[in-house]
């Protein structure tokens, strides 16, 4: 893996063999970052990274100056390996918390400019993210809520649905309050 754009540009990391997250791929990060630049100025906005595996969407953020990037995780080697790269980094924007999402998000009273999530494409209870994101207010009303999945969903009956873009089998279903941004 490695980091698509920005300062760190170019370097490559390597999961160790044990960690069970599937970290998006290259293609589709680059495909998604291309998408959410239209959106926004990166150095300006605090995002979540739910479900963060590896880190390497949170990465992304830090190198492209992401004001402040909070990733969740559950995982004692995935949240150690996430350690090792913010100190590889030496960057200060990028807190990693241990936690189970859905209880993080129930307690969670901070508002973001971009939440993006990568659950495990088997978890039914994905389908609930949009609502809870959207119902809990956790998103700044001008935000943007990315949630990656697989085909086996689909979210375009959201109100708050705007668009899906597709990336080999990656999927990425963006949300906004009433749905009112557009990407075009």
């Amino acid at each position: 893996m490695r980091i698509v754009s920005g300062k760190f540009k170019g370097i490559r990391f390597e999961p160790p063999n044990n960690i069970t997250a599937r970290p998006t791929t290259d293609f589709a990060k680059e495909g998604l970052f291309n998408v959410l630049s239209k959106f926004t100025d990166f150095e300006d906005i605090t995002v979540l990274d739910l479900f963060a595996g590896t880190g390497s969407i949170s990465y992304e953020f830090v190198s492209r100056r992401a004001k402040q990037v909070t990733a969740i995780e559950m995982s004692n080697t995935q949240i150690e390996f996430i350690k090792k790269i913010i100190n590889k980094l030496k960057t200060g924007n990028l807190h990693i918390y241990k936690s189970e999402v859905f209880r993080f998000l129930e307690k969670c009273s901070e508002q973001y400019d971009l939440i993006f999530a990568d659950p495990p494409y088997q978890m039914k209870e994905s389908a609930d993210l949009p609502k809870i994101i959207f119902e809990r207010r956790l998103l700044k009303e001008d935000g943007i809520f990315v949630l990656e999945h697989g085909k086996n969903f689909s979210f375009k009956q959201d109100e708050n649905f705007i668009e899906e873009r597709k990336y080999g089998n990656v999927r990425f279903s963006l949300f906004s309050y009433h749905g009112t941004f557009t990407l075009s």
